[in-house]
């Protein structure tokens, strides 16, 4: 079953981050990337620019709106996401866990329909 790992952190915590907690968590990304290639369980996976470069789109009455940011304010954004394959639920929390922004931030775990 596919499952989406939608990855969230606070945007503006990324500003007083050391630089070299930043190289360690890239390195931390590519170990897990690879991990999960081998594993079978990945089929693909993007991070997000900032929410300052999002537009949200909505059509009311047939009259389209576009307005730059996200849909609501929230205290962590949406930064990226991992499409897996898992045997099940309980298989996807196992890899969801091991993302390394789950140790800063939060990972929203969605069955794929289909």
């Amino acid at each position: 079953m596919k499952y989406l790992c939608l990855v969230y952190q606070e945007e503006k915590q990324e500003a007083n981050v050391p630089q070299d907690v930043i190289e360690q968590a890239k390195k931390d990304y590519w170990a897990f990337t690879e991990d999960i290639k081998k594993s079978g369980h990945y089929i693909g996976s993007n991070g997000l620019k900032h929410t300052d470069a999002a537009t949200t789109v909505r059509v009311r009455n047939g009259k389209l709106s576009a307005t730059d940011g996200p849909f609501a304010e929230t205290k962590e954004q949406l930064g990226g996401y991992f499409l897996i394959e898992a045997k099940d639920l309980n298989d996807a929390i196992q890899v969801a866990a091991r993302i390394p922004s789950a140790k800063w931030g939060s990972i929203e775990v969605r069955p794929v329909w289909g």
